[in-house]
């Protein structure tokens, strides 16, 4: 199991970055959570298979249709069991 947390900036807020992003985790078996921040960025973790995980982390790279994407930050976490991937403000 790998956990990656990720921040993405650029313009991902109000493009369905989030449900597009929890679709993808979805469909790949990986387990997590999403949020909008306050600065305009979305934080995620991502917790699975490490090619299902590095394959999250590519795709937020670019997001959904309507994102530009300007940069990504991620961060190697130890797995702690999570289960489903849920939305969050």
């Amino acid at each position: 199991m790998r956990r990656v947390h990720v921040i993405v900036s650029g313009h991902v807020q109000g493009v369905f970055f989030r449900t597009a992003c929890a679709r993808a985790a979805e469909r790949r078996g990986v387990a997590g959570w999403i949020r909008n921040r306050d600065d305009g960025c979305v934080e995620a973790v991502f917790e699975g298979s490490p090619a299902a995980v590095d394959e999250l982390v590519a795709w937020c790279r670019s997001g959904p249709r309507a994102a530009s994407v300007t940069g990504l930050e991620s961060f190697e976490e130890s797995p702690i069991g999570e289960r489903g991937f849920r939305i969050s403000g």
